[in-house]
């Protein structure tokens, strides 16, 4: 594991880590925010944010906004890249699927399968390292944006016990029903449905064992709300299965991180409750 780089920032420290990673078998890149209380040894819980579509860790680390909130509310944020990029890593033409479009799964199809293993990378390595290497507890919550917010949903469904909660950003809340959704988990899974619906948000949370309260934000003038995001289905899905779902449709945001800087402090506060009580 190399420190790339530190800044100070709110009384803690903001680093830039890599580390050779055996999930997908590259060197892979994330940021690790610790509040003062960290520094002086003290273990505090760690919130996991997810970014989207073409992002890095770089955009949530320099946009949201969240370190603020986090100091004040003694979290640690863990921000992975979206994810394995290199000279060897497959890749597409395509801004949605290969480098920088993850979508947090294990692919099964060659020649993703080598290395776009995000799921156990960011469920069960990303995690091992941290808790090893940083003064962290075991509690964890996990958050995102866009392709980040369905990973972040998916992955607490998926894994009932691993997160104490769970929010996302402008998600895509079905990603088997969406343009997006089934290019990227076609080239990733292969041609079965089947395989494709247990990385969907809104089928999953209708069989989920745990019932983990999940918050929302959408913002109403978001590009990609009709054809990509379809939090309707979400929002029905849980209604169908009685998940408490808290969906606020913000007036006017878009897709951006000034809609995302705007509630990240709620969203920060949301986990807060739950991880540090």
């Amino acid at each position: 594991m190399e420190t790339i780089k530190t800044h100070r920032t709110f009384g803690g420290e903001l680093r830039y880590v890599r580390h050779d990673s055996s999930a997908c078998r590259v060197p892979m890149e994330f940021t690790i925010f610790l509040p003062e209380a960290a520094l002086r040894g003290e273990k505090r819980p760690v919130l996991y944010f997810l970014s989207g579509l073409t992002c890095t860790a770089e955009n949530f680390t320099v946009k949201a906004g969240a370190y603020r909130y986090a100091a004040e509310h003694g979290l640690v944020i863990v921000a992975p890249d979206t994810s394995p990029r290199g000279d060897g890593v497959a890749n597409d033409e395509r801004y949605f699927v290969g480098q920088g479009a993850g979508f947090y799964v294990n692919a099964t199809e060659a020649p993703w399968s080598a290395h776009f293993r995000m799921e156990d990378y960011v469920v069960r390595e990303l995690p091992s390292l941290v808790e090893a290497e940083f003064p962290v507890t075991s509690a964890r919550g996990i958050t995102g944006h866009s392709m980040g917010g369905h990973g972040a949903l998916v992955l607490a469904l998926r894994h009932p016990g691993t997160y104490r909660s769970v929010s996302a950003f402008s998600p895509i809340a079905s990603a088997s029903n969406c343009p997006w959704g089934r290019a990227a988990l076609g080239a990733y899974l292969g041609d079965d449905v089947e395989a494709h619906r247990a990385y969907d948000a809104a089928v999953l949370v209708e069989k989920a064992e745990e019932r983990l309260p999940i918050l929302v934000d959408q913002g109403t003038a978001d590009e990609f709300l009709a054809d990509q995001l379809k939090p309707e289905l979400l929002r029905e899905a849980c209604a169908r299965a009685g998940h408490p779902l808290e969906l606020r449709m913000r007036e006017g945001y878009d897709h951006s991180y000034f809609f995302v800087s705007t509630f990240i402090g709620e969203h920060v506060a949301h986990h807060a409750q739950a991880l540090v009580s």
